[in-house]
């Protein structure tokens, strides 16, 4: 009797796993990306650290809990920097949400050449590209690809560095 009875737990457990890891179809669309804001965190003439506020929108009738997402962020077609999320979040249902990542830059090798490339130009209208993977909290599928390009006006999203990134 007790062995049935453990037998019947254990399936019942089994069964509410393979719910939980099903929760998430497997035909989810990737979330689109905008670039809101950019501020300096810390810097030197190595290395960069950027807080990149992005937008985020979500296309898919469920919402979509992101453990972590890693990318990479091309200015005018050439490698800027890369980064990831620093905390978990949760994308709601048709919905839209705004949230800060770590972009981390070289600065002789990125921004020299993009400023090189715009003559020394304003920084407007300039076509960015941010592609990367979406690591899901929970589901059979685990990663999103995303890749979405766009322009950006420097002028307009950049804020005031942090006291002492210079």
């Amino acid at each position: 009797m007790i062995q049935r009875a453990f037998r019947l737990v254990c399936a019942l457990l089994f069964v509410l796993a393979l719910a939980s890891c099903a929760s998430l179809p497997s035909d989810l669309k990737a979330p689109k990306l905008d670039v809101v804001k950019i501020e300096m965190q810390t810097g030197d003439m190595f290395a960069q650290r950027f807080k990149v506020r992005l937008h985020v929108q979500n296309p898919n009738d469920i919402e979509v809990p992101v453990k972590m997402l890693d990318y990479k962020l091309f200015l005018m077609g050439d490698s800027f920097g890369e980064g990831q999320t620093e905390e978990r979040f949760v994308l709601p249902a048709n919905g839209d949400a705004e949230f800060d990542m770590v972009l981390t830059t070289n600065f002789v090798s990125s921004l020299g050449r993009l400023i090189s490339r715009m003559g020394g130009g304003k920084l407007e209208n300039v076509e960015y590209e941010i592609a990367g993977t979406v690591n899901l909290d929970k589901g059979f599928l685990r990663k999103l690809p995303f890749n979405y390009k766009g322009t950006v006006d420097f002028g307009k999203i950049i804020g005031a560095p942090k006291q002492g990134a210079l």
